[in-house]
């Protein structure tokens, strides 16, 4: 059977882990892990649980250049980074590990995924400020629809910053990992559909969500955003908030929450003057949440934002737990600007296929794609 990546992705694999008593030996093996950065061992754990969840032949089924990668980080080298410089300052580059030294460059973290995975169709690393793991996901599928592989493992990790580091306070250390092929390919091998991801970002600049009009600029593009990734406005939809407490994180809060300033013209609204997920943050009681934590259909939610991409990239694999047919989209915003929202539809049903459209999202400053220099972040990107 032919692979129709225009049929649509899903993800049949989820794998996820916790620095909270990690230990490689356990999880990898005892042999050719000790000197890996932590960051690549929990990526490498967390894909190594997603495609046992996907089953035999999830990677197998397509030759090694039909194969991809690509994992969102912040944080990943910080504390490599730290402990690379004391190293030189106090005695010396000669001084070095060896095993080490290659992780200096950031691009190196996904490496031994696709070494011991053969994915020779595109290795890539995203760093752009908290949105990096959903880049990831967006980047992969625009990749599958490009015809450039047919299987993509996607996620994040992140290593937990040193003492006095910016953002220290709120670590993340762990990784999330998802494995995603088309449709087809998940029924001919029997395997389940667990759901659909779709991902859309684009850039709120600091000042423009620091201005009186801050939290409109967001709701456009908030609304844009749902809208291309094909949400009906009439259908309920779960929101994971993914924020700080930036002018960019309170100006999507707002947003979500349909706290926006007056004087709008009536066809800029949502309908009826409601909010764009529909629900106030943060308005319920703790016993009207779902099982497992999960917020109530319809219902909005605001989760602190870590230091780094891992959390809205957590909050994705747990939305694809929820009861089939319930959309969730999960939002999250660095204070930089760079902002995301991603679609997530359990089940097998069908779903939009947005990565037929080359634009990636709005931007409020010239209505152009984010993708543009200086907005999305960082990229690294190497090709096997």
């Amino acid at each position: 059977m032919t692979d129709d990546p225009a049929g649509g992705l899903v993800v049949t694999g989820i794998g996820t882990v916790s620095a909270d008593g990690f230990d490689f030996r356990t999880a990898l093996g005892r042999r050719g892990y000790k000197y890996l950065p932590a960051a690549s061992q929990y990526f490498l754990a967390a894909a190594k649980g997603a495609l046992a969840q996907a089953g035999p032949g999830a990677l197998e089924a397509v030759g090694p250049e039909e194969r991809g990668a690509a994992v969102g980080t912040n944080s990943a080298a910080v504390a490599l980074h730290h402990t690379m410089d004391r190293t030189i300052t106090a005695t010396g580059a000669e001084d070095l590990s060896p095993a080490l030294a290659p992780y200096f460059s950031i691009n190196l973290f996904g490496s031994r995924l696709a070494t011991e995975h053969d994915l020779k169709g595109f290795n890539l690393t995203f760093t752009s400020p908290r949105v990096a793991g959903l880049e990831a996901l967006q980047a992969g599928r625009r990749a599958i629809a490009a015809g450039r592989a047919r299987r993509l493992l996607a996620g994040a990790t992140e290593e937990a910053l040193p003492e006095g580091e910016p953002g220290a306070d709120r670590p993340e250390s762990g990784a999330v990992a998802l494995v995603l092929e088309p449709a087809s390919a998940a029924r001919s091998r029997g395997a389940a559909a667990l759901g659909r991801v779709a991902v859309r970002s684009f850039f709120l600049p600091p000042r423009v969500a620091a201005s009186a009009d801050g939290s409109w600029q967001a709701a456009v593009l908030l609304r844009d955003a749902l809208a291309a990734l094909g949400h009906r406005p009439d259908r309920p939809l779960t929101v994971t908030a993914v924020l700080d407490g930036s002018p960019v994180g309170e100006a999507v809060a707002a947003a979500l929450a349909g706290r926006t300033p007056t004087g709008w013209a009536p066809d800029e609204r949502a309908p009826d003057d409601r909010a764009v997920a529909g629900q106030t943050l943060n308005d319920r009681a703790p016993d009207e949440r779902a099982p497992g934590g999960r917020p109530v259909a319809g219902r909005l939610e605001r989760v602190p934002a870590g230091a780094g991409a891992l959390e809205p990239v957590a909050r994705v694999a747990a939305a694809l737990a929820a009861p089939a047919g319930h959309p969730h989209a999960v939002v999250t915003a660095a204070a930089e600007g760079n902002t995301a929202v991603c679609l997530v539809t359990p089940g097998p049903g069908p779903g939009p296929d947005p990565d037929q459209d080359p634009g990636s999202g709005a931007d409020a400053t010239s209505g152009g794609t984010g993708d543009g220099p200086g907005r999305s972040g960082g990229t690294e990107a190497s090709s096997r």
